[in-house]
């Protein structure tokens, strides 16, 4: 059911995002883009970048992912199936990754490479066939003169001593089809200590950062036989003397206050796609984006030069200040299932009568019962028919009237009165289906009567109940009828006990055949006419404690679904607990006390227009017994469509991100309370915390290292309140550019925080990591496939 809930909650989280029919646009990337990745750690982005960049980009269906690991699948995200088609893997059989006591795996790994033709005529094959893959996506995307590649690896990856082979490769063959390739690296860093490999790991990041930092030269030259032909003839590429990659972007798990992110490196990969974004928008309106501060790459990338001419590398973080769809419908979800459950529980008001009626248990119902069971006392008078032992009436007037019967008939008539009253009756209760009974008369009165649900059977029912309880009411029945059975038998006692003379009937003299007749009659009138009210009794009190139990065995079934009800209220209310808290502390505030209230309000709204049962018609909702029986996603499925249908698309979840927030923060607070949140006030907050939240992510020695440079932008709607407030916020004093990517949208911002101009040196996963590479390397150990000598000092 958790997995459900999720489910539900991230496809209309999804659904919002896409942002169709609310007046948001979707981002449109202006040139082909490939993102490349090296080695199977790199491999775990894929999957979340697709889905990252299908939900935020109209021509995401033209991007293509490529990835080069060493085995099929290791370290990656299977992509899913309607994903699986625009990742292209190439599996460099061989290359296995590095073992911990290795002491040259990487460089072998590389030397591997070089010497395997096999490795290249692959990789050849399939960059040539995303070359022409691309092309069949013309129609997607504005212009063909460049092509964006955006390789991503891992420090810690083995694989990535290939970086320039492979990097220069699809270069250049994508150059073949496009006037130029921009290329980009991200570099992923992971500072969390992993376990007995850490120092090993860390060794083999400062490797790789060490050779960046050589590729990153102004003096950087490459040349290798990488490109080859159908016919197996193998072409150099050359790399002329300039930097390897136009901006090197460093992204670790932790931030520069040295905090780990909620989401680890996965908030990277929702960094490098804006990266690409900011870079690779189609630009809807070039006047609002020139008033709003644009971004221009060659600027920023002028900055983060020095004097000298090396080049800075760059860091990012990133922040959202939207409504958070997930945690609204999850808690949505929780309070209409509790409003729906409260009105079902909602005790109409009945007489004890009624209830007993829902049961088929009134007395009209009972008689009813008792007349199908009990053979009618007219069969009596048969019992007139009976054979005498030929005494005569004046022989019986002395006797009581148990001996009067006993001289009469012997046992003759209790045995026929046995055999055509007691037994028949016992055996027609031993077959009669009160269970059944009772079953379909609540199932009809569940039916003529929408206000009635387990809720109130199962109150009806319980065994403790008290005098509102049916079950009460037939155990209070139970004990009336156990009395009476006792009064009767006495009664019939002194009945017997009575003397025959005093029977009254019509004495003729002389007449005594006529008056033995008349006694006979009158004999079985009175005594049996008392047996047979007697058995009459005794059926009732066998019928209702038979009645009795099947009203406990409903009331189990009655509290099994109550019990179903609140067992998934407990989890829907723990899952959209977790979900708010893993949202911003203040974005999250309020959001079960608001919603509670909205959602209620909404409930009580469709009510008014169409009526107290309409939540449980076929068209809504629908039986709620009948999708609990099925079981909880039968029931959870319904509700999460009635929710989408009738309450997500209700006005006040149409209203932008900042009226939503401030509404919110103020739920708890009277409107005239001068306590309220001015807007304003609210502005402020999300101000602090969209940069707060958008600490860069990477840790520095020196937070104001000598070269650091700074751009941010809002991704948002350039028109808004917030966004017009942000923009203006210390515009004469502040030192960063703050620009806007303006895009038509209600549902929120974020803020993309741009750092650059630190190098090597300045990275203290760099400065921590180098006492490991220096001590591997005095032990024996190899680490690059270049010649060490060739690349820059450490420092």
């Amino acid at each position: 059911m958790r997995e459900l809930l999720e489910r539900y909650a991230a496809d209309y989280a999804a659904a919002e995002q896409m942002l169709s029919g609310h007046g948001d646009d979707q981002s449109i990337i202006h040139y082909p883009t490939v993102f490349l990745y090296i080695g199977d750690e790199a491999g775990q982005a894929i999957e979340p970048m697709i889905q990252m960049n299908a939900a935020k980009w109209e021509n995401s269906a033209g991007v293509i992912y490529f990835h080069a690991a060493s085995a099929s699948g290791k370290g990656r995200q299977a992509a899913s199936a309607a994903h699986a088609a625009k990742v292209t893997e190439v599996v460099l059989d061989g290359l296995s990754p590095l073992s911990s006591d290795h002491k040259a795996g990487r460089k072998e790994l590389w030397e591997a490479f070089r010497g395997n033709a096999g490795y290249l005529a692959d990789l050849n094959r399939a960059l040539r066939g995303v070359s022409d893959t691309i092309a069949d996506y013309g129609r997607l995307y504005a212009s063909f003169d460049r092509l964006h590649l955006a390789v991503i690896t891992r420090a810690d990856d083995p694989m990535n001593a290939l970086v320039p082979d492979i990097s220069l490769l699809a270069q250049a063959i994508f150059q073949q089809s496009f006037k130029s390739v921009q290329m980009d690296l991200y570099t992923l860093i992971s500072e969390r200590e992993q376990m007995d490999t850490f120092a090993h790991a860390s060794a083999i990041g400062v490797s790789f950062l060490r050779e960046l930092e050589g590729m990153q030269r102004p003096d950087y030259t490459f040349s290798a036989l990488l490109e080859v032909t159908g016919d197996g003839l193998a072409i150099p590429v050359v790399h002329p003397p300039s930097p390897l990659f136009d901006l090197v972007y460093v992204l670790s798990d932790r931030n520069e206050k040295g905090m780990t992110a909620v989401n680890g490196i996965r908030d990277n990969y929702d960094i490098i796609c804006h990266i690409q974004l900011l870079k690779n928008r189609k630009r809807k309106d070039a006047q609002a984006d020139a008033a709003y501060g644009g971004y221009n790459n060659s600027t920023f990338k002028n900055s983060l030069r020095t004097e000298s001419g090396r080049q800075g590398f760059v860091s990012a973080g990133l922040s959202k200040v939207k409504r958070p769809n997930y945690s609204i419908a999850l808690t949505v979800l929780y309070h209409l299932h509790m409003q729906l459950s409260e009105l079902l529980a909602k005790e109409p008001e009945l007489s004890m009568r009624e209830k007993l009626a829902c049961f088929g248990l009134d007395p009209a119902s009972v008689d009813a019962m008792l007349t199908q069971l009990l053979p009618s006392d007219e069969q009596l008078a048969d019992m007139t028919g009976l054979l005498t032992s030929g005494v005569r009436y004046e022989q019986l007037k002395p006797l009581s009237l148990r001996d009067a019967e006993e001289a009469l008939f012997g046992d003759g008539a209790s045995v026929f009165f046995h055999n055509h009253f007691a037994r028949t009756a016992q055996q027609r209760l031993s077959e009669f289906g009160a269970a059944a009974e009772m079953r379909r008369a609540v199932a009809k009165f569940e039916r003529e009567r929408t206000d009635i649900s387990f809720y109130q059977l199962c109150a009806w029912t319980e065994p403790s109940g008290d005098d509102g309880s049916v079950l009460a009411g037939v155990r209070s029945r139970i004990k009336e009828l156990a009395i009476a059975v006792e009064q009767a038998r006495e009664e019939l006692e002194r009945t017997q006990s009575g003397r025959a003379e005093d029977v009254r009937i019509q004495r003729l003299p002389f007449m005594d055949k006529q008056n033995l007749r008349s006694f006979i009659r009158a004999f079985f009138g009175l005594v049996y006419g008392q047996k047979w009210e007697l058995l009459r009794l005794e059926l009732e009190l066998s019928l209702y404690r038979r009645l009795a139990d099947e009203l406990e065995q409903l009331h189990e079934l009655y509290r099994l679904r109550v019990k179903q009800m609140a067992d998934m209220a407990d989890v829907m209310k723990l899952t959209a607990l977790q979900s708010i808290k893993t949202a911003d502390d203040y974005i999250g505030q309020n959001i079960f006390e608001y919603y509670a209230r909205v959602t209620g309000d909404i409930v009580l709204d469709v009510q008014d227009k169409r009526g107290a049962g309409i939540w449980f018609d076929e068209r809504y909702l629908g039986s709620a017994a009948e999708l609990l029986e099925q079981g909880n996603e039968a029931y959870v499925n319904k509700l999460a469509q009635l929710g989408l249908k009738h309450v997500l698309a209700a006005e006040p979840f149409a209203q932008t991100f900042e009226e939503e927030l401030l509404r919110r923060a103020n739920v708890t607070i009277d409107y005239t309370n001068r306590q309220a949140l001015a807007k304003e006030d609210l502005f402020k907050r999300l101000y602090r915390t969209l940069e707060e939240n958008a600490s860069i992510n990477v840790r520095l020695l020196d937070y104001t290292h000598e070269h650091r440079y700074e751009e941010k932008y809002m991704f948002g709607d350039a028109d808004s309140e917030f966004v017009q407030y942000a923009l203006g916020v210390d515009e004469t004093s502040r030192i960063y550019k703050l620009g806007c990517i303006h895009e038509k949208r209600s549902s929120g911002v974020e803020k993309l925080n741009l750092m650059g101009g630190f190098h090597l040196e300045d990275l203290l996963y760099y400065r921590n990591g180098k006492v490991y590479y220096e001590t591997y390397r005095e032990n024996g150990y190899a680490f690059h496939g270049v010649d060490p000598a060739g690349l820059p000092e450490l420092r």
